[in-house]
């Protein structure tokens, strides 16, 4: 990292370009009900970023930075800092190049599955 920009506060978090995003990895992290959770949130409005701590989860702290990790390094969501805050956003086009439909078929069972088995 150069001084500049850490003078500037930007840090920069590792993320797998596009044609190295793995369709077992993204399967593996969205196989989590926590982390399936997260994704569905993002969703809900794919084009905004949100903040670790926006999200209401019932795990601990270093157990959310664990799943946010996992959906980073599988591709399915970007990590950015906003001076002191990690903001998440969804890689929708990235996984709707590499993998068409499939987050929107997931989402849709996940939805599905909500309603059935009464889970948010």
């Amino acid at each position: 990292m150069t001084p500049a920009a850490t003078a500037a506060g930007t840090r920069d978090l590792p993320h797998p370009a596009r044609d190295d995003i793995r369709l077992e990895d993204v399967l593996h992290a969205l196989s989590d009900p926590v982390r399936l959770r997260i994704v569905r949130d993002l969703a809900a409005d794919s084009d905004a970023l949100f903040s670790c701590s926006h999200f209401d989860l019932p795990v601990t702290k270093s157990t959310t930075t664990h799943h946010f990790r996992v959906l980073r390094e599988s591709g399915v969501i970007r990590q950015t800092y906003r001076g002191t805050a990690k903001m998440n956003g969804l890689r929708r086009d990235d996984m709707d190049v590499l993998f068409p439909g499939l987050l929107d078929a997931l989402l849709a069972a996940a939805a599905r599955q909500a309603a059935r088995v009464g889970t948010g």
